[in-house]
This record gives C-alpha cells, sequence and structure tokens, in this order.
C-alpha cells in the first residue's frame, strides 16, 4: 500500500536529517546564522536537512510534489496549488528544521516535521525530536503514537491547564500571541512559548500540555503536529471555530476540554 511506503520514506528521511542536524547542533557557531527576515533565521542545518528529506522522497515519489519551508512560498490550498503547476494528488509538506532559533542558542526543542496531503487532506503526519530521540507519527483514521506507544489528550481543564503559543511574523499576528499570552498568563497555571510548533503540537497529542494558539500559523509548521492532536482525540480549527485546513491562516489545537474557553477570549483580543 501507499501509505505504508510514505510511512517507511517518511521516517527514513526524518531519521537521516536528524542524525545530520544532531552533528551540526554538537558544533553550531551562532554567527553562522542568516536573516531570512526580522523574525527569521536561516542556518546551514535547515539546508542540509532540507536536502536529505527531498531527496529522500524524490527517490522514493518521483511524481509527488513537494512543499519545503526554504524551497519555496506556500500555496494557499489545493486547488491553487494545482493552478500553480501542481499535479500529484500527493502534497509532501516539510519543516526540515522546526525551531531554528532554538537551535541556534543551542535549547534542544527543535524538530523535523514531515506531513503528505491527498487531494488536500493531511492523511499522514511525522514530526521527529532528534536530541530526545521522540518519533510522533499519526496516520488518518489510525490514531497517533510516540515512540510506537498510543497516546492521547488529556482530560485536564480549568486552572490546572498548561497553555502554550506560537505566532507568525506578521506585527498584528505577533500583538495578538503576545496580548493571548498576558491574558493567560495572569489568569491561568501557565503558558509559555517554546519554540516549535511541531514540538507543541505533540504536546498536545501527548497530553502534555491542553492547548497550542498559533496566529500566522504556516503550513510546513503545523501540518503533521495538527494530524497528530486530531488523531490523538483533540480538536483543531482556525480562530472561527472552523476545522483547520492545509492554509488555515490560524490554528488553535486542544484537547477539546479547553477548546471553546480559548476560542471565546482570542474572539474578546
Amino acid at each position: 500500500m501507499i501509505e505504508n511506503r510514505i510511512k517507511t520514506a517518511a521516517v527514513r528521511a526524518a531519521k537521516d536529517a536528524g542524525a545530520k542536524l544532531l552533528e551540526e547542533f554538537s558544533q553550531f557557531d551562532r554567527r553562522q546564522i542568516k536573516l531570512k527576515s526580522h523574525y527569521e533565521i536561516l542556518t546551514k542545518a535547515d539546508l542540509l536537512s532540507e536536502r536529505a528529506i527531498i531527496l529522500e522522497i524524490s527517490k522514493n515519489f518521483p511524481d509527488h510534489d513537494i512543499l519545503s519551508e526554504e524551497s519555496g512560498p506556500l500555496r494557499q490550498s489545493y486547488s491553487e496549488a494545482r493552478d500553480e503547476g501542481i499535479k500529484s494528488e500527493y502534497l509532501w509538506i516539510v519543516d526540515p528544521l522546526d525551531g531554528t532559533t532554538n537551535f541556534s542558542i543551542h535549547n534542544p526543542l527543535w524538530s523535523v516535521s514531515i506531513a503528505v496531503a491527498r487531494q488536500g487532506e493531511i492523511i499522514f503526519g511525522l514530526v521527529f525530536v532528534p536530541f530526545l530521540d521522540e518519533l510522533y507519527l499519526a496516520e488518518k483514521g489510525k490514531g497517533a503514537t510516540l515512540n510506537g506507544k498510543k497516546i492521547r489528550v488529556s482530560d485536564i481543564r480549568g486552572e490546572r491547564a498548561f497553555h502554550t503559543f506560537c505566532h507568525g511574523v506578521a506585527a498584528k499576528d505577533i500583538r495578538l500571541a503576545l496580548k493571548y499570552y498576558q491574558n493567560q498568563k495572569l489568569s491561568q497555571f501557565d503558558c509559555r512559548q517554546l519554540g516549535s510548533a511541531a514540538i507543541e503540537l505533540g504536546m498536545v497529542a501527548a497530553g502534555r500540555s491542553e492547548s497550542i494558539l498559533i496566529p500566522g500559523a504556516r503550513s510546513w509548521d503545523v501540518a503533521a503536529g495538527a494530524l497528530l492532536a486530531e488523531e490523538a482525540g483533540g480538536r483543531v480549527t482556525d480562530f472561527s471555530g472552523i476545522k483547520w485546513r492545509v492554509g488555515s491562516s490560524d490554528l488553535l489545537a486542544t484537547n477539546g476540554l479547553v477548546h471553546d474557553d480559548i476560542l471565546k477570549l482570542v474572539s474578546k483580543i
């Protein structure tokens, strides 16, 4: 089955990329970074990882299309992608190094994120955290696992809930995230930005946290993690409460129990 071949190739690609990233991490010099924008950096490690992943995908699925963070702009929907020349019904969505800033300061919370969409629907998601040797996997309709063990979102709500957040590069997204953080930090148990949306989505899926909010979410950062959270029993929407899809501009993933409260808070912000 093609789904099994996809899983095998994706895991192999992530492990290969992860090994290269770990080698770079051990000797990384922060002076090597390049600025993609005021808020974003690019390292040699991003490109090494991307090259390894794309090579593995292309070798096994030469007719599949690939969208990777460092290779070009995000196409906003499957239909638009078709109009722009994507021919295959399969689209690989790759973030070769999610958490580049963490990586650059020798913070181990960084990851490799690989998702596969078929006709615009995410059917497979993988998040690999090399430093922790944690591999999150999700297949549409088959649940989610962490290192081969089934995972499930938490049943925690109320004042004991732990929240995380991330944001895009637009000023409006950063302002919303800061207001959200201030509100949650002052009124809830805790709220933190850990620096890798893919890992934070995996944490929701594994019941390690109750939510992640991302204004200005980009598909390569969140596609795999969104499926993880959903397949682990969580709820994943945009800020209007509509089910998240590839190209959605915002994302909220939760254990489901805290979802509506957070949507109400965002609407007030």
